[in-house]
């Protein structure tokens, strides 16, 4: 199983939103993409929570049968279209893709 864990901190202000509406669009397009291939195993997005520990502010842990699999639902074409949005509203991108 290939686990792919992404997380982004967000700009304040983007595209004429706040960190907060940007966060709760980035998180529904990013929900819209589960289920979006074969091979995924398990995808969840999660935005930070008031009063909980986190330094970023979107998180999204998906599991994937294999390499092939993630490859596959990285060039969807739906996932790529929300990555110009997500890149214009972050300040930073961390990932981490491990097997297990």
């Amino acid at each position: 199983m290939l686990h792919h864990i992404v997380m982004w901190k967000l700009k304040d202000h983007a595209g004429g939103a706040d960190k907060a509406s940007n966060a709760a669009k980035a998180k529904a397009l990013l929900d819209a993409c589960a289920n979006l291939t074969p091979g995924m195993l398990g995808f969840e997005v999660a935005m930070a929570q008031p009063g909980m520990e986190c330094t970023y502010d979107l998180i999204l842990n998906s599991r994937f049968t294999d390499a092939q699999a993630l490859d596959a639902y990285q060039n969807h074409p739906q996932h790529l279209a929300l990555k110009p949005f997500i890149g214009s509203i972050r300040l930073e991108r961390q990932c981490m893709d491990y097997e297990s």
